[in-house]
């Protein structure tokens, strides 16, 4: 976990010292942090940004480099979950740290109060919890936990720096077993395996049941066990066993199957084999799922209920959960059992492990990546109805839960909208009354800001939203957004709004990803249908759309982020800036299916770069970033552009850089000295091509989709080097887009991605 934390910081630009134990019979005493760090490196998903960031991490051992610790101004000691083990090294390293240097444990349950008794008065004063979920880089949680007596300005140091540099979601947390996110955690978990086994559903169809269905990750349950370690686990839910004290203490009793896949060994992705295993069946990877009464595996199968059919055409999650949990079905029965044994349970946690329902739902959405914490989804799915059937079910509410009933409180959170100032208030079950969320400056919520305000403009695929100090919105929000007409005219309208009501444009959404880029779908069943006049005029409004973001009267500003990729990518690239997220995977990916950038994508990347084989690699290769620091590296996002480590952050920090731009703003003109190779450059780049197809590299068709991408670049075969304007380059792109949607082999490789979301090498 150390390694992992290092990277993090890393990624964040921050040099690190990583200290770990000295490995018997290894002739480097310091093998053990550079084996953690190649792990790091290796493994995936990967814990950096970029190949380059491990060269921040410096590597040594506990024994001849301890004193390394007074270069640090924040010693964090992630070692094994051990009292003792713990106690040790912190008296060791307590005499060589500066003064002022911040110092934290990253414990998951070891109680503060017992890990500071090592530690002399001046120290206790600075030393704290800090609980980074794994893997640092993905999952935002990290827990703040003070000692008996810890000071408060270590801690707010502690979460301005996890915030603003990490890019984390901080809670603070009281020191009880497991924290929150982890108590929480565990017994959604246990509930699982109970209901698993009481009711005799597969491991297939626990995890069908439990993850994007409801708002949780693809890793769903068991997945989810496999990746942590079945052992991790093991600890998890003892820990909590050893504190929990009443009705719910026997739900933490490890099952029977789990315990039985811990003795032999099977402890998940660690050990090859879990709850899932890969096998290679005739050079063909596949996933086998284990039966938890036999323990034998057969292939994975896909589980089928009636109600989680219907439910996939439900894009509302709450209205998806409301009509799964009265369903009635297996499915409805598995899913009302967890969720009301959920709210119970969480419910009676406050105050015990968290004053407000605020910290603990946003310990599960940022450390379990739920989409909604416990409380959010107990609003969802009803909070007055499902409590009634609870209380019709004979089962026992929590005295804060009956309060809320008798006194006709219908939610826990609520609007509190203020003068188009976004407000949200929670119900405190301790004080049986609303409160306000406080405001987060520099966080905002485009769904709270809709809420508040209202649409400026909208239509099915973008809408118009004011941020406020003179700032426009334009968001997308099609299905995976997807780029059509309709996105299209409402970026134009927002152009023109923007240039007569307002300082700056930002566009920006909240989204699962930022953009996959052009309809592919509707690209298909017009180039089947032979609708080439339509394709044309569809790429014609995409580049006019990108021109006039490229040549508008008040800056723009793009906020990509995840999927940012094909027309999402051309897009972001016309704006004044790009203010990017740092999980960021973006790319000109439209050679994945037999297509050339043509929304203006490869002209301004001739435009940016200048060299043509430059331009060349990067579309050619089709290739995807990692994050925005290789983006950056890639040529995709330049040193002017901002990256935001904290996501909740990116549209506040769009919208600053949007109005810093502003003052001195002066629009472009769009270019007509655009200089290109011509017929040299065609020549070397078409010769190049072809010793790769020789070589087996590129395929029969890969050359022909090279050669119309060659042709773009150069500025067609024109004899030496000349130069071209902007829209005689997006001329040849739209040229060779369409021929390229002529052919059958660019047809058959868009079918094959919209059915599996995996190219096609044809």
């Amino acid at each position: 976990m150390g390694s992992r934390i290092a990277a993090h910081f890393a990624n964040a630009g921050v040099p690190s010292v990583l200290l770990d134990i000295v490995l018997p019979g290894e002739a480097d005493r310091d093998a053990a942090a550079k084996k953690g760090l190649q792990a790091a490196a290796t493994q995936r998903p990967g814990a950096f940004f970029t190949d380059s960031a491990p060269q921040l991490i410096s590597a040594g051992n506990f024994e001849d480099d301890l004193e390394r610790v007074a270069e640090c101004d924040w010693v964090i000691e992630a070692v094994v979950e051990n009292l003792e083990v713990k106690r040790e090294l912190w008296s060791r390293v307590v005499p060589f740290v500066r003064p002022n240097a911040l110092l934290s444990t990253n414990t998951s349950g070891i109680p503060l109060a017992q890990l500071s008794e090592a530690l002399d008065p001046d120290a206790r004063k600075r030393f704290f919890g800090a609980h980074f979920f794994n893997p640092p880089r993905y999952l935002r949680l990290v827990e703040l936990i003070p000692g008996p007596a810890t000071d408060e300005e270590p801690m707010r140091a502690a979460e301005r720096f996890c915030d603003r540099r990490l890019g984390k979601g901080v809670v603070r947390c009281k020191d009880t077993p497991n924290f929150i996110a982890n108590r929480i955690g565990a017994f959604f978990g246990a509930t699982v395996h109970k209901i698993l086994a009481d009711g005799d559903y597969t491991i297939e169809e626990a995890d069908a049941l439990t993850g994007p269905l409801i708002g949780l990750p693809k890793s769903a349950s068991f997945r989810l066990l496999d990746i942590i370690g079945l052992d991790v686990w093991k600890a998890v839910i003892e820990n909590v066993q050893g504190a929990e004290a009443g009705p719910w203490r026997e739900r933490f009793q490890l099952p029977g199957f789990l315990s039985e896949l811990i003795e032999r060994g099977w402890l998940g992705e660690k050990a090859g084999l879990g709850f899932y295993r890969r096998m290679n069946r005739g050079g063909a990877q596949v996933i086998e799922a284990i039966d938890w009464k036999s323990f034998e595996y057969h292939e994975a199968a896909k589980p089928t209920f009636p109600s989680v059919e219907t439910a996939a055409g439900i894009a509302d999650l709450g209205e998806r959960l409301r009509f799964l949990i009265h369903s009635g079905d297996r499915a409805g029965e598995f899913l009302w059992k967890l969720f009301s044994d959920l709210f119970l349970y969480s419910a009676g946690r406050v105050p015990e492990i968290s004053g407000r329902i605020v910290e603990i739902d946003r310990a599960m959405r940022w450390g379990y990546a739920f989409e909604l914490g416990p409380f959010e989804l107990w609003d969802a799915a009803g909070f007055e109805e499902t409590a009634r059937r609870m209380e019709r079910e004979g089962r026992e509410l929590p005295d804060s839960i009956q309060f809320m009933l008798e006194s006709g409180v219908k939610s826990f959170y609520r609007s509190a909208d203020a003068d188009g100032a976004p407000r949200t208030e929670y119900f405190d079950l301790e004080g049986g009354e609303h409160r306000p969320v406080e405001d987060r400056p520099g966080i905002v919520k485009l769904a709270d800001v809709k809420r508040a305000r209202g649409v400026v403009g909208e239509n099915a695929g973008a809408s118009l939203l004011d941020l406020g100090d003179g700032v426009l919105c334009a968001e997308f929000h099609t299905k995976m957004n997807a780029l059509g007409e309709d996105a299209f005219r409402m970026v134009r309208q927002a152009l023109e709004e923007t240039a007569r009501n307002y300082t700056a444009l930002v566009i920006a959404n909240q989204g699962a990803h930022f953009s996959a880029g052009a309809d592919l779908a509707m690209l298909l069943l017009a180039a089947q249908e032979g609708g080439f006049d339509r394709i044309d005029a569809y790429l014609k409004s995409f580049q006019e759309m990108n021109m006039a973001i490229r040549c508008a009267d008040r800056p723009v500003v793009a906020a990509p982020f995840g999927y940012t990729l094909g027309g999402g990518c051309e897009a972001a690239l016309h704006a004044a800036r790009i203010q990017a997220s740092a999980e960021l995977y973006m790319g000109l990916v439209e050679g994945n299916v037999g297509l050339i950038p043509a929304g203006g994508g490869t002209k301004q990347m001739v435009l940016n770069f200048g060299d043509p084989g430059r331009v060349f690699e990067l579309i050619s290769r089709a290739k995807t970033s990692g994050s925005a620091a290789q983006a950056r590296e890639m040529g995709l996002l330049t040193e002017a552009d901002g990256i935001t480590m904290n996501s909740e952050r990116l549209i506040g920090d769009a919208k600053q850089l949007a109005l810093s731009l502003a003052p001195d703003y002066v629009p472009k003109e769009p270019r007509t000295d655009v200089a290109v190779g011509g017929e040299a450059a065609y020549a070397k780049l078409k010769m190049g091509t072809w010793q790769a197809h020789e070589a087996g590299r590129v395929t029969d068709y890969g050359l022909v989709i090279a050669e119309k991408l060659i042709h773009v670049i150069c500025g067609g075969r024109l004899t030496g080097k000349q130069t071209v304007s902007e829209q005689y380059l997006l001329d040849l792109e739209r040229e060779a887009f369409l021929s390229l949607c002529g052919a059958k082999r660019t047809q058959e490789m868009i079918g094959h991605m919209l059915r599996t979301g995996k190219p096609l090498r044809n």
